[in-house]
């Protein structure tokens, strides 16, 4: 059975402002969905370890599947207990996938467990994914030749209309379309809340929560 590490914020606040914040349900149970209809082992994992924050804005219950997974047994078995992403050992995994949530643009691009196990899944054959805030994962992802992971790929992710409307333009550390084309990538920006995933060898990045779904589906199609 191949094996999918999802991997979600542990920060709880936005920057200095004092705004709770953490990942997006949605972002996160479409894909396992996804990934678990499948076939698939999906494992969870945090930058620290144990229970991450959600952001309590995504708490949508009249969404089936996040009720599904928040019903679930097991699901709250992993999310109560996340790994921690620097203890885990990369050759376990056949592909990371990074949900979004704002939460993450303050621990994910930083992280030296998100560079290395990154780099390890993806230089081993494995699939790398991300959706919405989640490809900040991938700003400093470097090879093992120096370069830049995204420099050269089509990518998308969270744009600057969709941070303009959610007035969090001046929150933000960094604008995270700009950042990916600032590494080389190409960012292709669809309309505002739009279902956009942009496919790229192993590669595979979603616009926003709209799209998660879909990063799960390219996902399983590369993994065949």
């Amino acid at each position: 059975m191949k094996k999918i590490l999802c991997v979600v914020t542990s920060n709880n606040v936005k920057g200095s402002t004092g705004i709770p914040t953490g990942f997006w349900l949605s972002e996160l149970t479409h894909p396992m969905a996804k990934f678990e209809a499948a076939g698939y082992e999906t494992f969870l994992a945090s930058i620290k370890g144990g229970k991450p924050p959600i952001d309590k804005d995504s708490l949508d219950f009249t969404d089936a599947v996040n009720k599904k997974f928040w019903d679930d047994a097991n699901f709250q078995k992993k999310f109560e207990n996340t790994l921690k992403l620097g203890e885990v050992n990369a050759k376990d995994y056949d592909a990371i996938f990074f949900a979004g949530g704002h939460g993450v643009m303050w621990d994910f691009p930083d992280s030296p467990a998100v560079a290395k196990v990154t780099r390890e899944i993806y230089e081993n054959g494995g699939v790398v994914s991300a959706v919405c805030h989640g490809p900040c994962a991938l700003v400093n992802v470097k090879l093992s030749d120096g370069s830049y992971l995204v420099a050269g790929k089509n990518v998308t992710g969270f744009t600057n209309g969709e941070e303009d409307e959610v007035q969090a333009t001046k929150i933000v550390p960094f604008l995270l379309a700009d950042k990916l084309n600032e590494r080389g990538a190409i960012h292709h920006a669809a309309a505002n809340w739009s279902d956009n995933v942009v496919v790229d060898g192993r590669l595979v990045t979603g616009q926003n929560p709209a799209s998660a779904a879909s990063v799960g589906d390219a996902v399983i199609k590369i993994l065949g």
